[in-house]
């Protein structure tokens, strides 16, 4: 997450889970921990982005959109869609988190 000029992250997995839910987990996490109103978040999930901006019927995950609708609460997102693996600066350094923990999973 990028707040204010810094950045900072926080990893985690699950090694029974999909994807997508990790995706939106990740989205989820950010908001618990970030305090402010406004935030734009960037994505290369169309998933994850169509789903929370209402394009798409949510179908799957009905408990992480739960989740997901109390950390909107008084907030305003902006969603921003980025190319994975095109050289999106902090789209690869969330890449590698994300396969630095799948990997520990693995072990």
């Amino acid at each position: 997450m990028l707040e204010n000029g810094e950045m900072w992250s926080v990893v985690g997995s699950d090694p029974s889970t999909t994807n997508n839910r990790m995706e939106l987990q990740a989205i989820i996490q950010a908001l618990k921990f970030a305090q402010g109103n406004e935030y734009v978040i960037y994505t290369d999930s169309k998933w994850a982005l169509k789903c929370a901006t209402g394009e798409w019927r949510r179908k799957a995950n009905l408990d992480l959109w739960k989740d997901y609708e109390i950390s909107l609460r008084g907030r305003k997102i902006h969603y921003v869609w980025v190319r994975g693996h095109n050289g999106d600066e902090y789209n690869e350094i969330v890449d590698d988190l994300a396969r630095a923990e799948a990997k520990s999973v693995k072990k």
